[in-house]
């Protein structure tokens, strides 16, 4: 049978040490970015002014839209079997349904043209009679 040994031996302290140039200590080179880094270095100062932009087109209309207007509205109040098409038949009848029903919708802020018995409804002023 065969013994294997190992010997340790101590390392020193200079050793140790990351080995330093010998001489005297360069001045730093000024930073050098390369196109690319430009890039990201603008995109990265400009991202906060976009940022800016963007929430204040986004919430100058929302803000808009909270105003009160002196814009009165006529109301009328869904009957038992109506429809949206019924009413803007009714409200409108030299119009195209379609237009009436979008107008609707998009004033009484409906998801889609579903409306049940009693509910109240804003008319468009251009429909209002």
């Amino acid at each position: 049978m065969s013994t294997i040994s190992i010997a340790s031996t101590p390392i020193s302290a200079s050793a140790r040490s990351i080995a330093r140039p010998a001489g005297p200590v360069s001045p730093r080179r000024p930073l050098r970015l390369t196109s690319r880094g430009r890039l990201v270095f603008g995109a990265l100062a400009a991202a906060p002014l976009v940022a800016g932009l963007v929430f204040a087109s986004v919430t100058a209309p929302v803000a808009a839209g909270n105003e009160q207007s002196d814009a009165s509205f006529s109301t009328v109040t869904v009957g038992a079997g109506e429809s949206l098409w019924s009413i803007a038949e009714r409200i409108a009848p030299a119009s195209d349904p379609r237009e009436v029903i979008g107008e609707l919708e998009r004033l009484n802020g409906l998801a889609d043209s579903a409306v049940t018995p009693g509910q109240t409804l804003a008319i468009p002023a251009q429909y209002a009679s």
